[in-house]
């Protein structure tokens, strides 16, 4: 599935690595994003937030899927423009107002802890 937004394409070879001076690649970033679409079916909520978390496969970045948000692991710049798209997404779905969580760990010098380390311990 590709996703078109407002005009921006993610050409996942180019998204969510940072280099510095050595040369060396490191994630800089990981975001927590909640959207909760303003709609009262239930069956609908699920349709929209679906289509979000579509939307962050086709990055190409590593994500985790929890019951109430989603995390995602890359460089700063291009998680905001992916939380930013989250939202074009839920209204391009239909989706006429939502309320949007975002948690944001930041390192300008890479090395954040990964999705990895942090939860796959909890779920052995």
């Amino acid at each position: 599935k590709e996703f078109f937004v407002y005009e921006i394409y993610f050409d996942i070879t180019k998204v969510g690595i940072s280099v510095n001076e050595k040369g060396d690649f490191f994630m800089n970033a990981s975001v927590a994003i909640q959207i909760l679409p303003g709609v009262s079916d239930e069956e609908e909520l699920i349709r929209i937030v679906d289509e979000v978390i579509d939307y962050i496969k086709s990055t190409g970045l590593n994500y985790y899927v929890g019951p109430c948000e989603t995390s995602i692991e890359g460089d700063y710049d291009t998680l905001m423009e992916i939380v930013k798209n989250c939202q074009y997404v839920a209204a391009k779905a239909g989706c006429k107002s939502m309320n949007t969580y975002v948690k944001i760990s930041y390192k300008p010098e890479g090395d954040v802890l990964t999705i990895e380390k942090k939860v796959t311990k909890h779920h052995k």
